[in-house]
């Protein structure tokens, strides 16, 4: 996995040095609608990390990376407290809260990062509390960096003919607090046979330049060599025009960096023809959200991806990218490799590089093994693939720690 090029800042109740710390701590929120103070439960100063499993298989895949977290805190001496938050569906319906009051000053203030499972509910159809929560925590925080590996850890897992793992290793870089997702529309003569449905899309200098921005430094930061700016403006002129002028103005602050500019659809054919041509992508949020669920086919599907949605050196949010497949939930069928792939950027964002290391190889040790769930070819249960790279965290930190 491509490691994330920045560090949160930390605040100083999470300056203690790992050697002098503590290891992981658990607790919950008694009630969803208190805030949250600042210093860990036991007074020691820790590194807090917000927990919401959320809905359907959300809770499952969820405790599998806790439980993998909980390995690199214990193997690399990390303070981490993790609290989880019962904000999901079953609160929403009992409660008719989705994310309380405070809740963001709370995240901004006294949390390093926050980790989310997976929402959705068939009991609320408008998915009110998701949306809410999710795009509440998205824009309320301004985590406007939409990131997304698209990395192959087994070729078999690959659905393209003659790609290996050397040919599928991209990041892209999703534009996460604008776009066509901001909502922005409305509905005239709703229901009738005249219906007008408007619903536009917003693009601002500010945005679209520090997420070209952010893509190019990650580029420069990692040694990745070409930056690829995809949009439709020969279609779009108005708004996608904005985005072809920030990229070519920015390029030239990089300029030992190869760029290129596709359409939408040229590069959605390419991803597949040729995918060891990109390394690192910058788009649109709607575009971002379209091409990087093709990216996760190329990987092994959506139970692989990971995601994290990052403003640098803020409290920033990583989550799984599949949905909450209810009719899945309780069976012991989900894949938690996306949400422990989750947990790696996580960890890598607040600091801990090595243990994210150490968490990434485990995961890509497994799936080269075969030693996956049956969504893979495999035949272990959700609770199997998480002890398993658990254990292989430490047997793999021990090792890193003696060479």
């Amino acid at each position: 996995m491509s490691r994330l090029w920045y560090d949160a800042t930390m605040t100083l109740d999470q300056s203690q040095s790992a050697e002098d710390a503590p290891s992981s701590s658990r607790t919950a929120s008694s009630e969803a609608s208190s805030s949250i103070t600042g210093r860990a439960t036991d007074g020691t100063s820790r590194q807090r990390i917000a927990v919401l499993p959320g809905d359907g298989i959300g809770p499952e895949v969820t405790t599998e990376a806790v439980k993998v977290i909980d390995a690199a805190a214990d193997r690399f001496g990390l303070a981490l407290e993790l609290v989880e938050l019962p904000w999901n569906a079953d609160h929403y319906l009992a409660t008719g809260e989705t994310l309380p009051d405070g809740a963001l000053d709370d995240f901004r203030d006294n949390y390093s990062a926050i980790f989310i499972g997976a929402y959705g509910d068939p009991r609320v159809p408008d998915m009110k509390h998701a949306a809410d929560i999710l795009l509440g925590i998205r824009f309320g925080l301004d985590l406007f960096v939409n990131f997304r590996p698209i990395k192959l850890y087994h070729e078999g897992l690959c659905p393209l003919k003659d790609k290996g793992v050397d040919d599928v290793d991209m990041v892209v870089f999703r534009e996460n607090t604008e776009g066509a997702y901001v909502g922005i529309g409305g509905n005239f003569k709703k229901g009738t046979a005249d219906e007008v449905a408007v619903q536009e899309e917003m693009h601002t200098r500010k945005g679209v330049e520090r997420i070209i921005r952010a893509a190019f430094e990650f580029a420069r930061e990692k040694g990745r060599k070409t930056v690829t700016m995809c949009d439709k403006s020969n279609v779009m002129r108005y708004g996608h025009d904005l985005w072809l002028r920030c990229f070519e103005e920015l390029s030239g602050e990089f300029p030992e960096i190869e760029t290129q500019h596709l359409y939408v659809d040229a590069l959605a054919m390419q991803m597949v023809r040729r995918p060891e041509n990109f390394d690192v992508v910058v788009t649109n949020n709607m575009f971002g959200d379209i091409l990087t669920d093709l990216g996760a086919a190329l990987q092994g599907g959506l139970g692989v991806a990971a995601s994290a949605n990052v403003h640098p050196g803020r409290t920033s949010m990583f989550e799984p990218v599949h949905g909450s497949a209810p009719k899945y939930a309780g069976l012991g069928r989900a894949n938690p490799v996306g949400a422990v792939l989750s947990a790696a950027l996580l960890l890598d964002n607040i600091g801990h590089s090595e243990a994210a290391a150490a968490v990434e190889q485990a995961v890509a040790t497994s799936l080269q093994r075969g030693e996956t769930t049956r969504d893979l070819g495999g035949n272990l249960a959700t609770t199997e693939v998480g002890d398993l790279l658990a254990t292989a965290v430490r047997d793999t930190s021990a090792a890193a720690s003696e060479s």
